[in-house]
């Protein structure tokens, strides 16, 4: 019998799932309803009428107010969007953007910048007063070198953070751990504004 280490990836290490390489399992229940809700969505749409699809999903979300719910717009202002970003880097991460696409930030009128701006404003108020985060990041990402998803529509990310909120589990196992679903984050936010 050796006194050498186990390989992680032998399939005849009994301590290890028997399904190959990368086969690590996150049990993560709650999905279940998230991925329940996909399938109701994808045929509830299949039925409706044609939606926009302009290829940027963040203008799509602006020319369909009547989903705000399904792509969880939390508030609407006559020149821009409030909602949950649908890959967030911690509970709440909210994104901002205008109904207009741009890729610049300069590309828009110093009113259009102006009517940006005071919709971070909102943003901000709203997740301190839902979460009470510790901190905040705030950034624009402007480009794809930037780091930018979007590139064709500028947008900004505030994503809320405490003491102590990055664990071992995003250093070791390459995973983030968000443990609120988006509907009930969703459902938190709107609470807040009252409605």
């Amino acid at each position: 019998m050796s006194n050498s280490p186990q390989n992680p990836h032998d399939t005849h290490n009994p301590t290890r799932a028997n399904d190959g390489p990368g086969s690590d399992r996150l049990h993560a229940p709650w999905r279940l309803r998230y991925l329940e809700e996909l399938d109701r969505v994808e045929k509830a749409d299949a039925t409706k009428k044609a939606k926009p699809d302009t290829g940027c999903f963040i203008r799509d979300y602006w020319l369909t107010p009547e989903d705000d719910a399904t792509n969880h717009v939390i508030e609407r202002t006559d020149r821009g969007i409030i909602f949950l970003n649908r890959f967030p880097y911690a509970n709440g991460h909210l994104l901002v953007a205008l109904g207009e696409s741009r890729t610049r930030l300069l590309d828009y009128s110093a009113d259009e910048r102006a009517s940006l701006w005071a919709l971070v404003d909102r943003a901000t108020d709203l997740m301190e007063r839902t979460l009470e985060p510790h901190g905040i990041n705030v950034g624009l990402n402007q480009g794809r070198a930037a780091g930018a998803g979007v590139p064709q529509h500028v947008h900004v990310h505030l994503v809320p953070r405490w003491g102590g909120d990055v664990n071992f589990m995003t250093t070791v196992g390459e995973v983030r751990v968000i443990p609120s679903s988006l509907g009930a984050m969703y459902e938190r936010y709107r609470s807040v504004l009252g409605v």
